[in-house]
């Protein structure tokens, strides 16, 4: 469904993202951990089109988003087929990145209503259905500041959800959140894990990860160090560069 090849990305120089190579099927839920600043949120936001790549390529349901070119330089498609591309890929923020303006039914609506050209009343029922499948049917009319970060959350999770993507992306979406607030959303990705939705999930929380994904990718430096099952990559014969992340994070 989505590959990704000798991916790079650099910043002033600083090389972010060292040849990395990724696949996600359909129905997949791929958890991808490693410190801040190995290179996770930059490679979701290259799949997206957030950031735009140095050099390699990524295909989505075979079809290419960036190339590389001649003398190794990338070139991305047309921008309609760029655009239907980026459309099947949906981006859940760490910090929600709502509307504040809106009400949470209007946050929901107005993507639909204007990139999906979807009739409002079609939009609406839509929106309706999403935030009782995230539990926030009595919340509709209300506006961002009147929810709790993990109710925002929610909200941002059914915003991308409303324009029905292919694969669905998370960086981050608890980081913000306390202990309480984090299961509140970890839940509702479990369930949509339940419902065969794909996702790439960057994230901290390690028990997650192994109880949700599918595939976990362990990334260190900029550069895809371990990929597998939980089980091959966080079991007892995980490397030692991720027993260290591990237990930095407490997690045994």
């Amino acid at each position: 469904m989505l590959e990704a090849k000798h991916i790079a990305k650099a910043f002033g120089g600083e090389r972010v993202l060292r040849d990395v190579s990724l696949r996600v099927d359909q129905g997949q839920v791929v958890a991808i951990i490693g410190r801040s600043g190995s290179g996770k949120s930059t490679l979701l936001r290259c799949l997206n089109h957030l950031e735009t790549v140095d050099a390699g390529e990524i295909r989505i349901d075979g079809r290419p988003m960036v190339t590389t070119g001649p003398g190794g330089t990338p070139v991305y498609a047309p921008k309609a087929e760029l655009r239907a591309l980026c459309l099947k890929m949906g981006f859940v923020f760490q910090n929600y990145n709502l509307f504040p303006h809106m009400t949470v039914m209007r946050n929901l609506c107005q993507a639909q209503e204007r990139v999906l050209r979807r009739p409002k009343a079609e939009a609406a029922e839509r929106a309706t259905a999403l935030l009782a499948q995230v539990g926030l049917s009595d919340k509709a009319g209300q506006y961002p500041c009147q929810l709790s970060g993990g109710q925002q959350q929610r909200v941002a999770i059914a915003r991308a959800l409303a324009l029905d993507p292919e694969i669905l992306c998370f960086d981050e979406p608890t980081s913000a959140l306390d202990p309480q607030l984090t299961q509140e959303v970890l839940g509702v990705i479990r369930d949509l894990a339940r419902e065969k939705r794909t996702m790439i999930v960057v994230t901290h929380e390690m028990r997650f990860a192994r109880e949700v994904a599918d595939t976990v990718v362990f990334m260190q430096e900029g550069v895809i160090r371990a990929v597998g099952t939980p089980d091959e990559v966080m079991g007892d014969h995980r490397s030692e560069e991720l027993s260290v992340f591990m237990g930095l994070l407490g997690d045994d």
